[in-house]
């Protein structure tokens, strides 16, 4: 993939200019308008195109690190990457990612459905090795193949743990699975959505079980329903915007995060307040990567 590319999408994230080369970027913003395998609703496609649309809203200064970060780090939004099969997807997603790893940029990739973060997930712990995963999210994901496919939406975990390089799945908000799916739990860290709600103990025990190097896939239907009702499957009993980045926050300071992805919001017209929310949680996700790990 050449190194000079320009924006020619004309929707960037958080509106920035079109023009800003590849090549001098550090971030890049990757969207996979892919919901093939959605099994409740389908309309995660529209996520990505959604929290563009929204980001253009956001301040740029972070009122929380008192930092901008776009204004100290370069964001290059990429096309969109559109694919017709799981396996062109797999293929096709781990190629562009792989690209845009080995050019030294942090990658960031919207979904779309979560089985998007195969591949993202495949590439970073192909490049820099042992790497654990923290997963956000209200569903297990552990299916051996949901509908007949491996690589679906609710088996994308199942597949995450069965390459070489991952340490270490640390599942988070976690309230509905299977009998099967439970089977699978056994070499990973899950915390269940009701124990996070009696205890903020979680949040050290999530971090005490992640490696050095984390990738965070983050479903955003691991909020709330009253916070993110945009999502294929809400599942009551969520989490809520400061328990989610009390261990973010916590997270960055201690670990570091080489890349990350979010993904099944699935825009309802004439409600935008879930693409506003899962814009800004990139955006502070950002925020606190780039102020305490100065040196990716």
């Amino acid at each position: 993939m050449s190194t000079n590319l320009k924006n020619t999408f004309n929707q960037t994230f958080l509106n920035l200019e079109e023009d800003i080369d590849l090549a001098k970027s550090d971030i890049v913003l990757q969207s996979v308008p892919f919901d093939l395998t959605a099994s409740y609703q389908k309309g995660t496609k529209h996520g990505p195109n959604a929290i563009i649309e929204a980001s253009k809203y956001l301040e740029l200064f972070d009122v929380e690190t008192q930092t901008e970060v776009c204004a100290d780090k370069k964001i290059f939004t990429a096309q969109p990457l559109n694919f017709s099969s799981s396996e062109e997807m797999i293929s096709g997603l781990r190629e562009s990612t792989t690209s845009f790893l080995n050019q030294d940029k942090f990658v960031v990739t919207l979904g779309g459905e979560h089985s998007i973060s195969f591949p993202c997930i495949q590439s970073h712990a192909d490049h820099y090795g042992k790497i654990s995963v923290l997963q956000l999210d209200a569903h297990a994901d552990l299916h051996p193949a949901l509908n007949g496919n491996p690589f679906s939406h609710g088996s994308v975990i199942a597949r995450v743990k069965e390459l070489k390089n991952i340490e270490n799945v640390v599942a988070a908000g976690i309230r509905s699975m299977s009998s099967i799916e439970m089977d699978y739990t056994y070499n990973q860290t899950t915390i269940y959505s009701h124990e996070i709600h009696c205890s903020d103990s979680w949040i050290d025990l999530a971090i005490e079980n992640l490696s050095d190097l984390v990738y965070i896939t983050l479903d955003v239907d691991v909020f709330d329903p009253s916070l993110m009702p945009s999502t294929g499957t809400p599942e009551p009993g969520g989490l809520f915007w400061h328990q989610i980045f009390q261990l973010l926050k916590k997270l960055t300071h201690v670990k570091k995060v080489i890349g990350f992805d979010v993904v099944e919001l699935m825009p309802i017209k004439g409600i935008v307040s879930p693409d506003f929310t899962t814009a800004k949680a990139i955006y502070k996700l950002l925020s606190y990567i780039f102020r305490n790990n100065n040196d990716l």
